[in-house]
């Protein structure tokens, strides 16, 4: 490879590398509801629980609404709230929805939050990680599907009656209904619409810096030219060397060109070499080079006659 086209492939890689890392470090940033700048529910293994908890309301009995959280046995709410919610491989927890006999629909949402403490009490402000919905008619069944922050975190899960997101996202204009995060204790936005809370975690995740984009790499260091000059053999017509040539028993045009196989070791090495380009060429540049030798020296001859 040339020097030119090294200094070209390590400027490539060099920008290639700065721009991966910008844009990794761009979506981490992006990604801050997640604790530790990644998808929710990192460190989880199966069977990990969250534990009956307090949410951001009062609990009620009941509603339209029944619930599973293995997807075969389901109660009304106040049984849910003695179950632990236990979260899957995919870092998500899962409920199941259905209406009661004498529904005529039902809807309940669930959400998650990183929380400041173990409880509602102590969360303080929550950052809001996932939210879902259904609304369920007799004899249907649905999922609430949410992810969680990771493992350890401090965390809430929330699931209530109707279809509100609770963001703090009031501007929003996406179809959904939206109201301000909870923030224990004293603003349980859910209120009299909770039907279950969970908590979990021993650390609070909400104050972990995002993380800081690496400097970009500067240029790698080298001695070679950026413009360097285009590599090439020196013509066979140069000036030849400046010690004279072996006088020539004829002056006759006709002197015979060396062979190929034969010519001397300095002459082979201005044509092409098998590395370089085909033999044929090499061939050619021998030829020519033995010509030019020729009348490079009858000229001397003639200059010093």
């Amino acid at each position: 490879m040339s020097i030119a086209r090294r200094v070209i492939a390590r400027r490539l890689l060099g920008t290639g590398a700065a721009s991966l890392a910008l844009c990794a470090a761009t979506v981490a940033a992006a990604s801050g509801a997640w604790a530790n700048g990644s998808h929710g529910g990192d460190g989880w293994k199966s069977g990990g629980t969250y534990e009956p908890g307090t949410g951001a309301g009062t609990e009620t009995a009941t509603d339209r609404c029944q619930f599973s959280l293995d997807g075969t046995n389901f109660y009304d709410s106040v049984k849910v709230d003695d179950q632990n919610l236990k979260v899957t491989d995919d870092g998500k927890v899962h409920i199941e929805v259905r209406a009661a006999a004498d529904a005529a629909t039902c809807t309940a949402s669930l959400a998650s939050y990183l929380a400041h403490g173990a409880t509602f009490a102590t969360s303080g402000e929550q950052v809001f990680v996932d939210f879902d919905t259904v609304t369920v008619k007799p004899g249907g069944t649905d999922s609430l599907d949410i992810a969680v922050p990771d493992a350890g975190c401090f965390a809430q899960i929330d699931l209530y009656r109707g279809a509100v997101k609770f963001d703090g996202k009031l501007d929003a204009k996406d179809g959904f209904e939206h109201g301000d995060l909870p923030k224990g204790p004293d603003r349980p936005v859910i209120k009299d619409k909770l039907i279950a809370a969970w908590n979990g975690g021993s650390k609070d995740c909400t104050t972990e810096p995002p993380a800081t984009p690496p400097a970009e790499p500067s240029e790698p260091a080298t001695d070679e030219p950026s413009t360097p000059a285009e590599e090439t053999s020196p013509p066979a017509s140069d000036t030849p060397s400046t010690e004279p040539p072996s006088p020539q028993p004829s002056d006759s045009p006709s002197a015979p060109a060396p062979s190929p196989n034969g010519g001397d070791e300095d002459l082979a090495q201005t044509g092409g070499s098998s590395a370089t380009g085909p033999i044929a060429i090499g061939a050619v540049v021998l030829l020519a080079g033995g010509a030019a030798f020729v009348v490079a020296s009858k000229r001397r001859r003639t200059s010093n006659s």
